[in-house]
């Protein structure tokens, strides 16, 4: 739905989710098979679509329904998949002053392999405009939002380096954007295994939300959570627990295809299945995680509680699995919500 202006928040009154980070066009090609080294695939569809962590959340958000102001802050290049980056933004009535075009440097792009029947997908990523983020172009001296997202941890080639303390230079930022009023929120992506102590552990002290899969939490914990039937909910709370006891500060949030988990420090814990839907209407699984953070993230903005927070996350998780791309099918949130009650939810191992 077309929006022709951008959302505002009343005057003196924190509201919005400003998210910053990676900014990527996806290319989507959904494959008949994955092939062996050296052979052949065969195309059977091909769209492009939005991609990264604060353009998937904010999108979703906007589609979920969101009242309250979107604000983007990044790079893309000057070229056409930054123009229609930044052309469906305004479309979608997210505030794009900090959405800037860099030159001499492409949009970052990924080709996105989406295999048919199984939704299983492979990743070719170009970092782009990405790479060169860093804190001087994030600025929150003057914003009036709730909620400060920053995703992906360990794809941000410059907030990853070390800043001036040592330190991942995203700790400042964070650290910045609690000092001016925000309640932080991150997201990483599923890399190599050794950088997670070195990237992911030392900004956790200035994180309020984490939002972890069950791969991620295994790295940064080091506890094993198990798959599937397999899946240990001991384990799960042991990690998330384990990284609460590392910095974060208020939610862990730990999600995986049966469901999600959060605990607090004061002992909390909730858990929600996933939702139970038929397989013959799951197309593509790229942007689920991120869908499931964007419900997760409305809810804390209404100041809903925990369990109807994950709530919100597992179904709209669930209709973001309907489309190869990360965001088509994700609908208004009572509609989110109608395909929980619709198909039912899983159960827990």
């Amino acid at each position: 739905m077309k929006r022709s202006k951008t959302k505002r928040a009343s005057s003196g009154v924190r509201s919005g989710i400003t998210a910053a980070g990676n900014w990527i066009r996806d290319h989507v090609k959904t494959v008949d098979a994955w092939p062996a080294q050296d052979a052949l695939a065969n195309i059977l569809g091909h769209t492009v679509a939005n991609g990264g962590g604060p353009y998937n959340v904010l999108k979703d958000l906007s589609k979920l329904g969101a009242s309250f102001p979107l604000v983007a802050i990044g790079n893309v290049g000057n070229d056409a998949d930054g123009e229609s980056i930044l052309e469906e933004c305004r479309d979608l009535g997210i505030d794009t002053r900090q959405l800037r075009g860099v030159k001499g440097l492409p949009t970052s792009t990924t080709d996105v392999m989406s295999v048919v029947g199984t939704g299983r997908r492979t990743f070719f990523h170009d970092r782009g405009a990405n790479a060169v983020l860093g804190p001087g172009d994030i600025d929150l001296a003057g914003s009036r939002s709730r909620i400060f997202y920053l995703g992906y941890l360990l794809l941000l080639d410059t907030l990853d380096a070390p800043g001036r303390d040592g330190a991942p230079a995203a700790r400042a930022v964070l650290r910045h954007a609690r000092a001016t009023g925000h309640r932080t929120a991150v997201d990483c992506v599923s890399a190599e295994k050794a950088r997670f102590k070195e990237v992911v552990v030392p900004v956790l002290p200035e994180v309020d939300v984490l939002f972890v899969n069950d791969y991620e939490a295994e790295q940064v914990s080091g506890i094993a959570v198990g798959r599937g039937a397999a899946l240990d909910r001991k384990a799960v709370e042991s990690a998330a627990r384990s990284l609460l006891a590392m910095g974060v500060r208020q939610w862990v949030v730990v999600h995986f295809p049966e469901g999600a988990c959060a605990c607090s420090p004061d002992g909390s814990a909730f858990w929600r299945a996933s939702v139970a839907i038929p397989g013959n209407e799951i197309k593509g699984t790229a942007g689920a995680g991120d869908a499931f953070a964007a419900g997760v993230l409305y809810g804390l903005h209404e100041a809903w509680d925990m369990g109807r927070c994950l709530e919100l996350g597992v179904c709209a998780a669930a209709a973001s699995l309907r489309h190869p791309t990360c965001s088509e099918s994700v609908p208004s949130r009572s509609r989110c919500l109608s395909l929980g009650k619709a198909w039912g939810y899983r159960s827990l191992p």
